[in-house]
């Protein structure tokens, strides 16, 4: 079973963190990577099974699985992104948190609903019903001039979503068994449709002020907390990204308010989750000046902190002894399934390869990436498969 146990770290990244209810054995996290290898009835098969599994092989890792339906109604983009709303989806979960949990390690699954983000043409493939729908009827700019615009929430179906990321989060911890769930906040999908005042323009209670604007997340989190309990719940926020044409003019009054409410409503969440400036997605962007989530992390200290974008070894290690972060590693987890010892050991890493980010039903860019040959022994694996 593989450990950093054997050898002795020096920096806080390779050091034990408590977050919620679990431990884990080093601060390097798997973030949340959307790689379309369900089957068309979004559930997971041995692909995803062996693909966490693998990047489960250095024990005491925290997995946040990909962001994940928490209900048919959640919009979709791809038929091969997965749910947690069927009993096909919650068996595929089962299995893969079995597996990540005979390593010795974590999963959180990352839950979410894309709102304007949704394709109509994939709703409509998918069920001509599916409704498309996000906080304020605003079209994304690079969407075809012909494309149908979103139509406002109604607020019934605003508390029925509430209802279903519950539902999700239930099915995810005590059907399928895993260690707690992430609410998808961030990257200008549903939630943070709602938040930020780029993409709502509501006049009623969600939305205007920045508390209506908050309203419906934190409605999220209380319901999704109270369904499994607050310390299986995480958060990720992305304050300064401009992806899918998000980003206030200034976010920083915003989410202070909503972090600010998370630590008076719910203390004892398992972690906050914030997005670094310079990344846009997958996307990597300059940062303009003055631009830093150091205001959340004040706000949000002591507890525990997860952040993402674009960080190296020497980066991670830094900003790890500096704040206690947890780092968030997500391209460069994909070709390096045994990434934690690798960056303890300072090994080689191979390059991820963005034409096989989303290759649906795949194996190739998802499970054939070996493990360091050094390792193989320490971690008590095989060497993968290699597919053409």
């Amino acid at each position: 079973m593989g450990s950093l146990d054997a050898i002795a770290p020096t920096s806080a990244l390779f050091q034990p963190a408590k977050v919620g209810e679990i431990t884990t054995l080093h601060r390097v996290v798997l973030a949340p990577l959307t790689r379309c290898r369900a089957n068309n009835r979004h559930a997971h098969t041995d692909l995803g099974r062996i693909y966490y599994e693998q990047r489960a092989s250095v024990a005491g890792t925290l997995l946040i699985a990909e962001a994940t339906y928490v209900s048919k109604n959640a919009g979709t983009f791809s038929p091969h992104a997965p749910g947690v709303y069927t009993e096909e989806q919650i068996e595929g979960w089962r299995r893969i948190a079995e597996a990540v949990h005979k390593r010795k390690s974590f999963i959180f699954i990352q839950l979410w609903a894309l709102g304007r983000a949704a394709l109509p043409s994939a709703l409509e493939a998918e069920d001509p019903t599916l409704p498309f729908v996000a906080a304020s009827p605003i079209k994304l700019s690079d969407r075809p001039k012909d494309e149908i615009t979103p139509r406002a929430l109604t607020v019934p179906e605003i508390k029925q979503y509430v209802r279903d990321f519950a539902d999700a989060a239930r099915n995810t911890v005590h059907g399928a068994g895993c260690d707690g769930i992430e609410l998808h906040a961030a990257h200008g999908y549903l939630i943070d449709q709602f938040i930020q005042d780029v993409s709502n323009k509501r006049t009623d209670e969600y939305g205007g002020s920045i508390e209506n604007r908050c309203r419906f997340a934190l409605e999220v989190v209380d319901a999704v907390s109270e369904a499994i309990g607050e310390s299986k719940v995480g958060v990720r926020l992305s304050p300064w990204s401009t992806f899918q044409d998000m980003r206030e003019e200034n976010p920083v009054p915003t989410f202070t308010y909503l972090v600010s409410e998370l630590v008076l409503r719910h203390p004892n969440l398992a972690y906050l989750h914030v997005v670094e400036p310079g990344l846009a997605g997958a996307s990597d962007i300059d940062a303009r000046e003055g631009e830093s989530n150091d205001f959340l992390r004040k706000i949000w200290a002591p507890r525990p902190y997860i952040a993402a974008g674009r960080f190296t070894r020497e980066s991670a290690m830094k900003l790890a002894d500096e704040t206690g972060d947890l780092i968030a590693f997500g391209r460069r987890f994909i070709p390096n399934p045994d990434l934690p010892l690798r960056l303890l050991k300072n090994q080689p890493l191979a390059p991820w390869e963005r034409g096989k980010y989303q290759l649906p039903e795949s194996p190739s860019g998802y499970i054939d990436y070996p493990f360091s040959e050094e390792n193989l022994e320490e971690l008590g694996v095989e060497q993968v498969k290699q597919y053409t």
